[in-house]
């Protein structure tokens, strides 16, 4: 394994001490510090497996990837708290609200932005690890959606993504999390850019299932490390709400494989409007 993968390693091992040691300025920049270390150590991990990854043969890249990251993200806090700006440090969402953050503006900003950039890396960079690993290929009978169902697709995901912003409801973050999906895997399909429905297109489901895993198994994570952070969120949901597996709700981790999907259309989007690129890591 790369030098790097090692030093993800040791970033969640210290992480994990410092903050079972009850070391406040750990406990604080937890989530940041230990999400660091993962992609680090995943990354290092998938470049062992294919001899390639962002930290080795596709930085500039990363840097998209970063960046798409924290502005989806933002994104979506704006659909969770539509006055977020507003807000401050004591900010309170519809869906998730956040805790023990840092009084000072700017560090909770510079806390809020390091935050975010790891999720899209996160994700990627487990789908392709587990695609490389697990689900290699998996052959399926190839399936092209009609152009009618492709513009089905967008006009609903179109009406997805409007109506939670348009109506500020409880009820609807089901839409947040699949409304992205539905409007922008077809346009990227159409255009020829990554996207599962071009592999189920050609008999391949390996994307999908691998995306789906990821998301599954990035949720599972970002539960259980939030779960002892000191800076951590907590969800208020409409949903039955009772039986919990760390912070999240049990009916909550069903959201994780379609955000998944989401966050991957949403980058190659964005990325395709940049013109043609090289390939795409995943």
């Amino acid at each position: 394994m790369r030098g790097h993968g090692w030093v993800g390693l040791l970033i969640i091992a210290l992480a994990e001490a410092g903050l079972f040691a009850g070391q406040p300025l750990v406990a604080r920049w937890f989530t940041p510090i230990v999400w660091t270390g993962y992609v680090l150590f995943v990354d290092a991990l998938l470049f062992h497996r294919i001899g390639a990854s962002y930290l080795t043969t596709a930085r500039a890249e990363l840097v998209l990837v970063v960046l798409a990251s924290i502005g989806c993200w933002w994104l979506f806090e704006w659909y969770d708290a539509p006055r977020f700006w507003r807000g401050g440090a004591h900010r309170v969402g519809l869906w998730w609200q956040y805790h023990g953050l840092e009084p000072d503006p700017w560090l909770r900003r510079a806390g809020y932005d390091w935050s975010f950039a790891t999720i899209f890396p996160a994700l990627f960079l487990t789908a392709a690890l587990l695609r490389s690993a697990v689900f290699r290929r998996i052959p399926v009978r190839p399936r092209r959606p009609s152009p009618a169902l492709l513009k089905a697709s967008i006009a609903l995901g179109a009406i997805f993504v409007s109506v939670p912003l348009l109506v500020v409801n409880v009820w609807l973050v089901p839409l947040v999390w699949t409304g992205f999906v539905l409007l922008l895997e077809p346009l990227n399909y159409r255009r020829g850019r990554p996207s599962w429905l071009g592999a189920l297109a050609v008999g391949d489901a390996s994307l999908l299932v691998a995306l789906l895993t990821s998301g599954l198994v990035c949720g599972v994570l970002w539960e259980f490390w939030n779960y002892w952070a000191a800076t951590k969120w907590t969800y208020t949901v409409p949903y039955p709400g009772g039986v919990k597996v760390f912070e999240m709700p049990l009916v909550g981790y069903l959201g994780f494989p379609p955000f998944a999907l989401e966050c991957y259309a949403m980058y190659h989007w964005l990325r395709g409007l940049l013109g043609r690129l090289p390939g795409a890591l995943v």
